[in-house]
């Protein structure tokens, strides 16, 4: 297919006249919207289907017909009439009424266009209760809706509302006896005994059925103290069922706490209904959180005579909560560093290549030495920086292979006992059989020595750093949480005895250039690049710490199998590996003018012609018109719809003879054109030696040469 047909074929419409986007805006917009965990759909001004998520196709079982770009939202409405999904709110939903179905669709339609922002409850004929929220675009060019499915939570709140109604309506009638006995006491002195009897029975036996109830209930008096708490509530301050009664509530509570409380408490006690959370601090120092609602107990007459008490322990929704926030702000950043690395390895490109050119330009040139040696010895750091971007973005090289971690540890503190004070004790161990990971041995060994370090940093007047191997496997509900699949893993921990971390600081200990060491103490990477290594390996990371107590980081890693290894190192031919090119035409393909410069000069060197493009698709026609070209060196990201991956897969198909060179400053965006090309991968920023190194890989490859018939 010749490059008019490959644009008439991408311009070609999709159902109902929508436009084929471009594939790899497309796929990156798809990609993203499956990181959601709620069901996504954006419609175009002209309500239609732009883009949705596999979580929406899921929960709301359209069929596949309708889910194609460019779907009017009005079939999505007529199909939700036609099976009754409206029926809850519309009379003619699921009716063969041909007017009223019009009208039904209509109306929805109609409040659609208004593009007014909605937050609505949708009751499904499954029972499955749905959350919607919808917003339109800026500028009126969309609207996107997002929908979860809150059906457990639904249930779980309906539970509590009616544990808390059996709760009052059993208080209540177990008051009204009360009274009656003690009015029937009052009048019949010698049946005393066996009332006494018969109320002590009743209340061990409502003791008994508040006890049991999985709630923290308690009830205190409009002078604030407590006359009556099950096993739960008064456990969960310290306190058991009997001694807490007769005892005021900051007394139960604690002074901190009570402060956060009192408002609520005077709220209730006033006359009105309060729900409101809080955190308490275990003797362990952890964080419980709890959500508790104040019911007040009205007199007959209308008076508050106190509260009853009905609490729920959140603390492991709230440490789910917590863990999603957090993972989803790390990937954030990852994509955030990913694409600042890409420019700033442009901006380096040009910053070393120009300076390697005029040190050569001026090799005698002692001040031009002076200048220009100290500003590559810069870049290069810049380079060095970027690399460890990349490595938390999870777009670093990795060469994974079988790792004997008993091995590389006893390596590892060879060097360590060199490096650490005679202060600090190295102790190793190592399961039996010992681990085997799947990892790359050398960025293994960077992340451990990274966390040696940090433990160094922890104990300055010296202690213990503990390294430990091991296999670990994962449950379901650990594996959850690190986002791995569960099963065995080999777990390398390494520990301290050191200062620890507060809370605020583990909580941010993973994240880009956040340090607490002095300016001049290091660039705030070290962690970050060791999570990013973990989880581009398909790892993870866990880490406990307590200040005054210490920190151990443990590691996940894969385990190996039968065959893993590393891929052989590849040999350069001999002699001048770039002479072939000698009077040949080369395209060179770079949107960023400065970088086409650098690259241009690098080539001009080796006394070959260059033609330029930049972008794919003007590539792609001179390679058409231009049968002269002998080599491609192309950049992988570019603006257009043809980017380096497509130019190389369309050159390889127009002449497959042809050799291509690829360049990017993200590395996993140039690896990921696969191994079916094979094609060399230049990492920017590179130099004119980096550039002949990939240039001698190729060249036994090209037809022609002028030494073939040597």
């Amino acid at each position: 297919m010749n490059l008019q047909a490959a644009r008439q074929l991408s311009a070609a419409p999709q159902a109902d006249g929508a436009p084929v986007g471009d594939h790899l805006y497309r796929q990156m917009v798809g990609g993203a919207l499956e990181l959601f965990d709620q069901g996504v759909t954006v419609f175009d001004a002209g309500l239609r289907l732009i883009a949705w998520n596999r979580r929406f196709v899921a929960m709301l079982e359209f069929p596949a017909e309708l889910l194609v770009a460019g779907t009017p939202y009005e079939r999505f409405v007529r199909y939700n009439v036609a099976r009754g999904e409206y029926g809850e709110y519309d009379d003619c939903a699921g009716t063969a009424d041909a007017a009223c179905v019009e009208a039904l669709v209509a109306a929805r339609m109609a409040a659609a266009r208004r593009f007014h922002p909605h937050h609505t409850r949708w009751v499904r004929p499954n029972g499955r209760v749905l959350e919607l929220r919808g917003q339109p675009l800026p500028d009126d060019a969309g609207f996107v809706t997002f929908y979860a499915d809150i059906t457990d939570q639904q249930q779980r709140q309906d539970e509590i509302d009616r544990q808390k109604a059996e709760l009052e309506a059993h208080i209540q009638r177990r008051t009204a006896e009360l009274t009656a006995a003690n009015a029937e006491l009052t009048a019949a002195i010698e049946r005393n005994r066996e009332i006494t009897v018969a109320l002590r029975y009743s209340e061990g036996r409502l003791r008994q059925i508040t006890d049991a109830i999985p709630a923290h209930i308690a009830y205190f008096d409009k002078t604030w103290t407590y006359r009556y708490a099950n096993r739960r509530y008064a456990e969960w301050f310290g306190w058991t069922s009997e001694t807490i009664v007769d005892q005021p509530i900051p007394t139960v509570i604690g002074a901190r706490l009570f402060d956060h409380v009192a408002e609520p408490v005077r709220r209730a006690l006033g006359g009105e209904e309060v729900s409101y959370e809080y955190v308490l601090a275990a003797a362990d120092g952890s964080e419980r959180h709890a959500r508790s609602t104040l019911v007040p107990d009205f007199s007959p007459a209308g008076e508050v005579l106190g509260c009853f008490v009905h609490g729920v322990d959140i603390t492991e929704q709230r440490r789910t909560q917590s863990a999603l926030a957090q993972a989803q702000k790390m990937e954030a950043i990852g994509q955030l560093t990913g694409g600042l690395a890409h420019d700033f390895n442009n901006m380096l490109t040009v910053v070393a290549g120009n300076l390697n050119e005029l040190r050569a330009a001026r090799a005698g040139d002692a001040v031009v030495a002076e200048y220009a040696d100290p500003a590559l010895l810069a870049a290069n750091r810049g380079a060095a920086l970027i690399r460890r971007l990349l490595a938390f973005a999870r777009q670093q090289p990795l060469s994974p292979r079988a790792v004997e971690v008993d091995e590389l540890i006893h390596g590892l503190t060879r060097l360590l006992r060199r490096s650490l004070p005679e202060n600090i004790a190295i102790y190793t161990a190592a399961d039996t059989p010992q681990p085997v990971a799947l990892a790359d041995p050398h960025q293994l060994e960077s992340a451990l020595l990274n966390l040696a370090l940090n433990a160094r940093d922890a104990m300055p007047n010296g202690g213990e750093l503990r390294i430990h191997a091991g296999i670990e496997t994962l449950g379901e509900v650990a594996a959850a949480d690190l986002e791995l699949a569960p099963g065995p893993y080999v777990q390398i921990s390494v520990g301290d005895n050191g200062q620890g971390m507060d809370g605020s600081t583990l909580a941010r200990v993973f994240e880009p250039f956040f340090t607490t060491k002095k300016a001049s103490g290091g660039t705030g990477l070290g962690m970050a690049m060791v999570y990013g290594f973990i989880k581009q390996s398909g790892g993870g990371v866990r880490i406990r710490s307590r200040q005054a107590c210490g920190t151990t980081v443990a590691l996940l890693l894969p385990c190996a199998q039968a065959g893993d290894g590393a891929a052989g190192d590849y040999c350069p031919a001999a002699g001048d590996p770039a002479g072939w090119l000698k009077g040949r035409l080369v395209l060179l393909v770079e949107d960023d003018a400065e970088v086409r410069r650098v690259v241009r000069k690098q080539l001009a060197a080796l006394g070959c012609a260059v033609l330029e493009a930049e972008n794919g698709e003007e590539a792609a026609d001179l390679l058409e018109s231009v049968p002269a070209v002998s080599l491609v060196v192309s950049d992988v990201v570019m603006h257009g719809s043809m980017d380096g991956h497509a130019l190389a897969r369309f050159a390889r198909g127009f002449r497959p003879e042809l050799p291509v060179i690829l360049m990017s400053g993200y590395t996993d965006a140039a690896a990921s054109i696969g191994d079916d090309l094979a094609l060399p991968i230049l990492a920017k920023p590179f130099t004119r030696e980096g550039l002949y190194a990939a240039l001698s890989r190729i060249a036994p490859l090209v037809p022609g040469r002028p030494d073939d018939d040597a």
